[in-house]
């Protein structure tokens, strides 16, 4: 739809217009909620307030504050700036309201301290053009200013934001050609997680009625446990880990105090324990209020019983981190030994991965140990959640090899989503796919992957039986394609009764 009547939409703030672009109708930084700046500086989301005249919504609205880190920023073309982070980008077939198209809401990951909507890889027009969807984009909050749990601010404002979100795409979507009626909320990594916290959140409920959570991270803190982690943080902003302290501090700053005491977390080893060797101080925080419990708990009391469930995980996950860190091949004995006493289940844990893996190298247990501990077992654990408490769910395993680097990085995170969105020259897929030119295979398992997810955001169903306790049947995504029953069983039945509870202070 190429009319200047296409073009056009009226949000109950006010009109906006996009830009047709190949077959789509492209919104680009519509604002969901006020800036979260002055009064609004750690608080909850405040509604956004209404305009005069016809906005133009070309241009992404500018990332929230945060530190640096790996996203292919260093080729990204430049990002606004400004205060106006917490906006919603729309790709839509057509802007006719009477199209009710199935609409999808991603959530960006990024160890919740990283990320922004406008991202090249979250460019969702193949998405929206392959699977005749809706597709929408947001940001939220990360870092000190979403997750830090602070006297006189609200936890989980992060989560908050995703919840304003999907609240602005329950009153708006229609006139952009959606139906608010079967919104899908979709996420990868902290992303994942945060899709898994919006499960359990009763301020989320009924605002979607699927969810798709990739990659399924099993952080949560502990109230207590975000409060020390707090005190840290203020300590290196020099301040006290109190809303109306931080506040004069600039939120540009800010994030430095983050990447400070997140290259010092091993310090506290024996303090923040789990925590602390993942050299992220963010995470959803059970509160009690804002998240009563951790999505497994939730989950499996029933909390998702009207929401389908599509969740799963890539064989390798954390390869990808020790590639980054240079690891690969690299850790000691030492350094294994170190990984299996502090994430294997149970008190014979590091027996226990032994002897399952008698032949594995020390760099292999490493990684295997915390592929398992980090994402793969919370994923599996999630589906397992979902049936238990009367809810559909059905899982997935990623297990085709990233391309780059003769196939060494295997199967690893994040490999997903230029799979899923078909960006492989953007962000993360810049390293998976370096030097290899985009393989047929990959562009198979991208229609593979655009159609499951877009099939499942309209009926419920991505074309494989739906995951039970028994069979544990799960769709092993490859060249070529089975539903086999979970095939990490070895480390299913080590975790076996791991309830992945919410992260404690031990001190």
């Amino acid at each position: 739809m190429t009319s200047a009547e296409g073009l056009e939409v009226r949000t109950a703030a006010g009109a906006v217009r996009g830009r047709a672009e190949d077959g789509l109708v492209v919104f680009r930084g519509i604002p969901f909620a006020e800036p979260p700046v002055g009064e609004g500086r750690f608080q909850a989301p405040r509604p956004v307030g209404s305009w005069e005249g016809t906005r133009e919504a070309y241009a992404f609205g500018p990332p929230p504050p945060q530190e640096s880190g790996f996203q292919g920023r260093a080729a990204q073309p430049a990002t606004p700036t400004g205060d106006d982070w917490l906006t919603v980008n729309v790709w839509t077939p057509e802007t006719d309201p009477a199209a009710r198209r199935p609409v999808m809401v991603w959530i960006y990951g990024g160890a919740y301290k990283l990320g922004h909507s406008g991202s090249p890889g979250y460019d969702a027009q193949h998405l929206a053009r392959a699977g005749d969807v809706v597709v929408v984009t947001l940001n939220y909050r990360v870092g000190i200013e979403g997750f830090t749990l602070l006297e006189g601010a609200p936890a989980n404002r992060g989560l908050l934001d995703q919840v304003a979100g999907l609240e602005w795409v329950r009153d708006n979507i229609t006139a952009f050609g959606g139906d608010p009626g079967q919104v899908t909320v979709f996420g990868e990594s902290a992303g994942a997680g945060s899709v898994a916290s919006l499960l359990a959140m009763p301020a989320a409920r009924g605002l979607f009625r699927r969810a798709v959570a990739q990659s399924v991270p099993g952080t949560y803190f502990s109230a207590d446990l975000a409060r020390d982690i707090a005190v840290e943080l203020g300590k290196e902003a020099g301040l006290a880990p109190v809303a109306a302290a931080l506040s004069a501090v600039d939120p540009r700053e800010l994030p430095a105090a983050g990447e400070r005491l997140s290259a010092r977390m091993r310090e506290y080893d024996d303090r923040w324990g789990q925590a602390a060797p993942t050299v992220t101080p963010f995470a959803p925080v059970v509160d009690g209020e804002v998240l009563p419990c951790t999505p497994w708990e939730a989950l499996a009391a029933g909390a998702g019983r009207d929401v389908d469930l599509l969740v799963g995980h890539n064989r390798d996950e954390y390869r990808l981190f020790l590639a980054l860190g240079e690891h690969l091949g690299r850790i000691t004995e030492e350094q294994a030994a170190a990984a299996l006493r502090t994430f294997a289940p149970g008190p014979d844990g590091e027996r226990s991965y032994r002897e399952a893996f008698p032949d594995a190298s020390p760099t292999e247990l490493f990684e295997r140990v915390q592929t398992d501990w980090l994402f793969n077992i919370p994923s599996l654990r999630l589906a397992e959640a979902q049936t238990a408490g009367g809810g559909r769910a059905h899982l997935y395993e990623l297990t085709w090899p990233a391309p780059a680097f003769g196939g060494t990085l295997g199967a690893c995170h994040g490999l997903d989503i230029p799979l899923l969105f078909g960006t492989y020259d953007a962000d993360l897929g810049q390293l998976l796919f370096a030097g290899t030119g985009v393989p047929d295979e990959a562009r198979t398992l991208t229609a593979r992957f655009q159609s499951a997810w877009a099939g499942f955001a309209r009926t419920g169903d991505p074309g494989w039986p739906a995951f039970e306790a028994s069979g544990r049947l799960t769709q092993v995504l490859d060249v070529r394609a089975e539903v086999r029953p979970y095939p990490e069983e070895v480390s299913r039945r080590m975790w076996e009764g791991y309830d992945f509870p919410a992260l404690p202070l031990l001190k």
